[in-house]
């Protein structure tokens, strides 16, 4: 019924091309454009008399127009080799949002909530499940640190196999992943069979691959430009309300109690749950995920589809991005604070508990601040940046706040005052998870036309390996000295990642908003501002197109 109602939104729109799509018939091209004698066309096609040409950019002489078709003034001749030219002109010179989009967004949100929440299921209540299994912490800890190890050597693959086969297949894959090591678990009920819920939980991990890459891809593939970075930050909410969902739910259905078969009942009920909404999240996907939209949703994706090719080398891709040295800050930048929200999301139990025996519920209720303030913090910044793309300038005061945070956390964790321990958590989280989507949506402007798939990956590599680090340093610092060295540990590298993102190289928003906008500058170094000499001929797919071949020649 879903997929019913959503095709039939689909099919009873009628794509209209925008008014900035009209041409001004004074437009011309540089003198150095001409037309293949032998291009031929009905009767009612014209060409503008003050385009010329270009004696070496021909039409093949196999390509006609359409007799049912006529030419826009602004239509310029396609060079030799491009694929279906009037299959680009008829569709994907209409931009329009799609209704489903919102579908899409929400249905991926929800089952990356699913996987969050079974990321930090076990850290939440990190001393009862020590207690069931029999296992030390540090053994606890890899239930967590198994999402930040697996992520490392899967993402290029999974990465490629996003470019190869597409959005569905990838959210379909991970949403069967992510159901199968749910049931996984229910195999673990009983203190012996540690190994099964660390299978589960490794499967599960697996699926998170499939997953974190995914927020700016479907944001910039489903949405239109002044929405990419709202949706963006609605993509990854999901994930963070998953996270927030697992500091607080596990506390509530596992007590902390002595009765080993009590205790294996609870925690068959959070795993039945768990495995029960999986399911039904995978069966939602297979409905209502589609590859794209019939229609390019901005811009810069219409120029996206025009520009795909079968063959572009995947690999060269990965070599361009580290070239790109503003990219390789921020991809050490996020690795920090992102690191540190993981080491201290997987910890938080234990340093609340040090202070505050007996508090388990309350430290899942400070989990659970942390991450609410953070979802706010996000979408606030989300809204800001698409109305002011101002990339650099908001990363750098959440990155500043973050740090200002941490510090205050640290040094009020210990005045036992739980009701203090609440607000500085939340003001740390507004800040600190509220970072990560910004993240994902400036990578995608320093990269642009790069696949936001392999930038955002990257990014997310960088997060598992600093997580690890962060969290295996600062477990073993709090075993050893405490709770307040730990938190300076992390304060240490955050002020790093401070230093590093003002710096002259920290880079600049503007590359995929640079082609919204006409400005971005191709190999030929002319921006296409310069070559085009109207507004109107910058917004169309055809113009563009031409114009980016003549600028680079």
């Amino acid at each position: 019924m879903v997929n019913e109602s959503l095709n039939q939104e689909e099919s009873n729109d009628r794509p209209v091309p925008e008014s900035e799509f009209q041409a001004d018939t004074s437009y011309s091209t540089q003198p150095s454009v001409s037309i293949h004698p032998s291009v031929s066309g009905h009767p009612s096609v014209s060409i503008h008399p003050s385009v010329s040409g270009h004696p070496s950019v021909s039409i093949d002489p196999s390509v006609s127009v359409h007799p049912s078709s006529s030419a826009h003034p602004s239509t310029l001749a396609q060079p030799s080799g491009l694929t279906h030219p009037n299959e680009l002109v008829k569709e994907d010179s209409v931009i329009k949002v799609s209704k489903r989009r919102w579908a899409v967004v929400l249905v991926f949100s929800c089952y990356s909530l699913c996987n969050a929440f079974q990321w930090i299921q076990y850290g939440s209540i990190n001393n009862i499940f020590m207690n069931f299994y029999g296992v030390s912490a540090f053994a606890i800890d890899w239930l967590s640190m198994c999402y930040m190890l697996t992520y490392i050597p899967l993402l290029l693959p999974v990465a490629w196999m996003l470019e190869k086969f597409g959005l569905r297949t990838i959210a379909i894959t991970g949403s069967a992943l992510n159901c199968l090591g749910a049931w996984v678990k229910l195999g673990s009920l009983e203190p012996h069979l540690f190994p099964v819920t660390m299978v589960g939980q490794v499967i599960c991990s697996v699926a998170q691959v499939f997953i974190l890459g995914m927020p700016s891809r479907i944001a910039s593939v489903w949405f239109g430009a002044n929405e990419v970075s709202t949706a963006c930050s609605m993509a990854v909410f999901g994930n963070q309300l998953g996270i927030a969902i697992g500091f607080l739910v596990p506390p509530v259905l596992v007590p902390n109690i002595k009765d080993q078969e009590k205790l294996a009942y609870h925690i068959s009920i959070m795993f039945y749950i768990i495995g029960g909404v999986a399911t039904l999240l995978f069966i939602l996907v297979i409905i209502v995920f589609k590859e794209k939209p019939k229609y390019p949703p901005s811009r810069a994706q219409s120029l996206s589809y025009a520009l795909a090719t079968t063959d572009a080398s995947y690999l060269s891709s990965i070599v361009r991005l580290f070239k790109n040295l503003n990219f390789v800050l921020l991809v050490i930048t996020y690795g920090l604070n992102a690191g540190a929200f993981y080491a201290l999301s997987t910890l938080l139990n234990r340093m609340v508990i040090m202070h505050f025996p007996g508090q388990e519920v309350n430290a899942g209720r400070i989990g659970l601040t942390i991450v609410i303030a953070g979802m706010f913090g996000a979408m606030i910044s989300g809204i800001w940046l698409d109305k002011s793309k101002t990339y650099k300038e908001t990363t750098l005061v959440v990155y500043i706040m973050t740090l200002v945070g941490m510090v205050v956390y640290t040094f009020t964790l210990n005045l036992n005052h739980l009701w203090i321990v609440f607000i500085t958590a939340g003001s740390l989280g507004f800040f600190m998870t509220g970072y990560l989507p910004l993240g994902f949506e400036f990578a995608v402007e320093l990269t642009y036309p790069e696949s936001e798939g392999v930038s955002s990956g990257l990014l997310n590599v960088s997060a598992q390996v600093f997580g690890i680090i962060f969290t295996i340093s600062q477990g073993q610092i709090i075993d050893n000295y405490g709770s307040v060295p730990g938190n300076i540990f992390l304060c240490v590298f955050l002020a790093l990642g401070s230093a590093l993102t003002e710096s002259p190289g920290g880079g600049r928003g503007g590359g995929r908003e640079q082609y919204q906008q006409g400005t971005h500058r191709p190999v030929g170094g002319s921006s296409l501002r310069e070559i085009a000499e109207t507004q109107e001929h910058r917004h169309s797919l055809t113009s563009w197109f031409q114009l980016a071949v003549t600028a680079s020649t």
